[in-house]
């Protein structure tokens, strides 16, 4: 058989990296335009020429265009809200942390499994709070309530806060903050990789920075919009080199055909990419897939063509915090998931942690 050799290399165009959230409707409060950051997003949102409206509440978006619920969903996921918080008290956030910071809500992401398609409901948009100054204060409170004991706020519980921190500033500001609070800590979790505004920050370990990353068969199935696994990677490097702590959540951690070959490569490739630096405090969170049938009716409406095995029948019930059973793998399932994936973080990151298996 003769085998053709091309005279000359194919080259191949490198991919674009994934750019920057740019919404493409703004609502506002009127009460957040007396903010300073209020301000400022205003004033970013006019440069770029985005179309803006005002409204009441940033928990009641009554007039998205678009013809359909469909249609109406998609473009929530690329609408941008500017409100003030007004709750201040703040949700428990186990296990992950004590509390969950509210700097924002919603995410611009369209993965099919998240848990979000159901807390937020009908409110798919991306909220952010310019009252930011109440919300450390309010932390600060929580901080001092628990002392001496060190309290931990978890930012990422309802939304992707480092894809809105060129908008927002939010994160930069927390970090910031609890640099300077022997007791308080931060962590967040992110599929993006913009973590440029972070790494000259004044952080004194007392943030940890975490990507959640999977099996390429995951990423590419179920995360559309968001980064590519080799951005989150080298994100990850910057900020190890920038001294934060790091860590990765795997999660959700599918059963398919091929699992442990997929799982194996993710963890060989982190650590052939991870630089020495970010061994020495280096987390792991691992989370089966699990869902409602809430979830699942949503999730099967708006991604119709989804690939994500929710058959009730093949699953556990496990009871969930807000009062729904959730899904969960079978037993023998669940233990050949966390040994394999186990073994697989010790064999590369014997100095590793895992926080929990869920």
């Amino acid at each position: 058989m003769t085998v053709l050799t091309p005279e000359r290399p194919i080259s191949r165009t490198p991919r674009k990296p994934t750019g920057l959230f740019i919404p493409e409707l703004v609502y506002f409060e009127p009460d957040a335009l007396s903010y300073p950051k209020g301000e400022r997003i205003m004033e970013w949102v006019r440069e770029r020429g985005i179309p803006y409206r005002m409204t009441t509440s940033h928990n009641r978006i009554t007039n998205l265009p678009g013809e359909g619920e469909m249609e109406q969903y998609k473009i929530a996921k690329r609408t941008l809200v500017v409100g003030v918080r007004k709750t201040l008290e703040f949700d428990q956030s186990k296990p992950s942390a004590e509390y969950a910071i509210p700097i924002a809500t919603g995410c611009m992401g369209h993965c099919h499994y998240c848990y979000l398609q159901t807390t937020l409901g009908a409110k798919p948009y991306i909220r952010v709070y310019v009252n930011t100054g109440d919300i450390i204060a309010a932390a600060k409170r929580y901080i001092e309530e628990r002392a001496p004991e060190i309290t931990t706020f978890e930012a990422a519980c309802t939304s992707d806060p480092l894809g809105i921190e060129h908008i927002t500033g939010s994160l930069s500001e927390l970090i910031s903050f609890m640099a300077e609070e022997p007791l308080g800590r931060l962590r967040f979790v992110t599929k993006y990789q913009h973590v440029e505004p972070l790494l000259e920050l004044a952080h004194n370990d007392h943030t940890r920075i975490r990507f959640s990353v999977n099996a390429g068969y995951v990423i590419r199935n179920f995360e559309p919009n968001t980064s590519r696994f080799e951005e989150r990677i080298e994100a990850a490097r910057q900020v190890a080199r920038a001294g934060y702590p790091l860590g990765f959540i795997i999660a959700p951690i599918i059963w398919y055909d091929g699992w442990q070959e997929g799982y194996a490569e993710l963890l060989a490739k982190l650590a052939q990419a991870l630089p020495p630096e970010a061994g020495k405090d280096l987390t792991f969170e691992l989370i089966q897939h699990r869902f409602t049938k809430t979830a699942k009716a949503v999730i099967e409406k708006r991604y119709p063509k989804t690939k994500l095995e929710m058959d009730i029948e093949k699953r556990k019930k496990k009871w969930g915090r807000w009062g729904q059973n959730k899904y969960v793998y079978q037993g023998e399932q669940q233990n050949a998931l966390r040994e394999f994936i186990t073994e697989r973080i010790f064999e590369h990151f014997p100095a590793g942690r895992i926080d929990y298996f869920t």
